[in-house]
This record gives structure tokens, sequence and C-alpha cells, in this order.
């Protein structure tokens, strides 16, 4: 008598992951095409509350810093100077999270003695969030 084993194979990426990745895969064959309309364009999809939210970071963004370029990395509008990614906003939606969040990568200036934070949680934004988001954001390229 035999038996057989009904495992099950273990994902090591969730369903969302694996379709950022895709996602980069095809940001990387376009290459560098306008950021400014598929930044927008990739706003217009998304759900709400996080299009109106992406709408009022991408304009935080661009008037705080106009040195930063639009761009979708991982799917997500982010922002780059010399082509390197300094933020990016991943909408809730995108991993099935409770906020969205303002991401800062490797390359922003945000340095602060031996410890800082680089992801900010996002469930609104009101003025005092606005003034936060664009020093961060002065800062980060300085």
């Amino acid at each position: 008598m035999t038996s057989k084993s009904t495992t099950k194979k273990s994902k090591i990426f969730t369903d969302e992951e694996q379709a950022a990745m895709r996602e980069r895969v095809k940001e990387q064959r376009a290459g560098n095409i306008d950021g400014e309309s598929t930044v927008l364009a990739k706003i217009a999809t998304m759900s709400e509350p996080d299009r109106t939210m992406a709408k009022q970071l991408h304009a935080i963004i661009k008037a705080s810093s106009p040195v930063l370029v639009p761009r979708l990395w991982y799917g997500m509008p982010a922002y780059s100077k010399d082509d390197n990614v300094v933020c990016f906003f991943q909408p809730a939606g995108k991993f099935k999270t409770r906020y969205a969040t303002l991401g800062f990568s490797d390359e922003a200036n945000l340095d602060e003695g031996s410890m800082w934070p680089t992801g900010f949680a996002l469930k609104k934004l009101s003025a005092a969030e606005e003034a936060r988001i664009s020093a961060l954001v002065k800062r980060a390229v300085s």
C-alpha cells in the first residue's frame, strides 16, 4: 500500500510581488520613454483613494524638486535623479495593504545619524503631511 503526499508547493513570492517584477521587466525593455505621461497614465488606473493621493504626491514632488524625473519603477510612480530612483509611491491596492507608502531609496539624502526612516505610511494627505513631504523631497535631492 502506497500513500501519496499531498503537500502544497510553497510560494516564494506573492502574486502581487510576481506582477510587480513582471512590470519592472517591461519597464526595462521599454527604456526611457516619456516618464510624465507614463506615470500619469498609471495613476489614472489606480482605484480610490490611491489615485487621489498619487495625484497629490505627484504635484508635491514636482513642485518641491523639478530635477526629479517621473518614471515607473516596479509598476509604481517613482521619481529619479541622474537615472536613479530617489522616491516612489506604493499604492495600498498594489499589495493589498491598509495604507499607501511613500518610500525613499538609498539615493535619497535623508541620512540622520546611524538610523533614519526610508518609508512613510500614508492614509490621507492634509496640509501638514504635504509640507512634511515637500521638505523630505527637497532634502532627499540636496
